[in-house]
């Protein structure tokens, strides 16, 4: 082998690794998609019936999403720092005639309680989710998620993340779109 070749082989590890590292920034500068399709949009929301998750609230079960009038289910917690940043769109969604509903994930009814004083509270009923399984169940991944429901008990859409200001004209037409 020549002097040229050697070189070459020593080189050519650390252009391989470049490569991979373009490829690899270029995904994650330009996703092919920013929609996390749920899997639960479409079918119902699973049957359960939580504690009261808040004193003063009601407890929740799927039974409420079948009233005949689309609501919002926001899985929150206390000790979430994105809850507590969509708490104002929240609000705005109670205040514009939309029913929302939670469940509180991992937490103590005191902790929400002091949340809810804190930040506001935009909700009905707050079902307690001690073990999480009722946030596994409706195919949550993590706090804060919130689900659009029609009056039938069927998830008709998903936000993943907190809600921002930006998101709030989405989130109401799917609500109208539910209707």
């Amino acid at each position: 082998m020549t002097v040229r070749g050697v070189r070459w082989l020593l080189w050519a590890p650390l252009i391989l690794f470049l490569i991979f590292l373009i490829l690899f920034a270029s995904g994650l500068i330009r996703p092919s998609s920013h929609d996390i399709p749920s899997q639960m949009i479409g079918k119902p929301v699973p049957a359960f019936s939580l504690p009261e998750g808040a004193p003063g609230h009601a407890a929740l079960s799927d039974a409420v999403f079948r009233k005949g009038q689309p609501r919002i289910l926001n899985v929150f917690a206390s000790w979430c720092v994105p809850c507590a940043a969509e708490a104002p769109q929240l609000l705005q969604l109670a205040q514009a005639g939309v029913p929302i509903d939670a469940i509180a994930i991992r937490d103590r009814p005191e902790d929400v309680a002091g949340f809810l004083s804190k930040w506001g509270d935009p909700y009905g009923a707050i079902g307690s989710d001690v073990d999480s399984s009722v946030q596994i169940a409706m195919g949550s991944a993590g706090v804060p998620e919130s689900f659009v429901i029609d009056g039938k008990g069927i998830v008709r859409h998903q936000h993943i993340g907190e809600i921002r200001p930006e998101d709030v004209p989405a989130i109401l037409a799917a609500v109208r779109n539910a209707k």
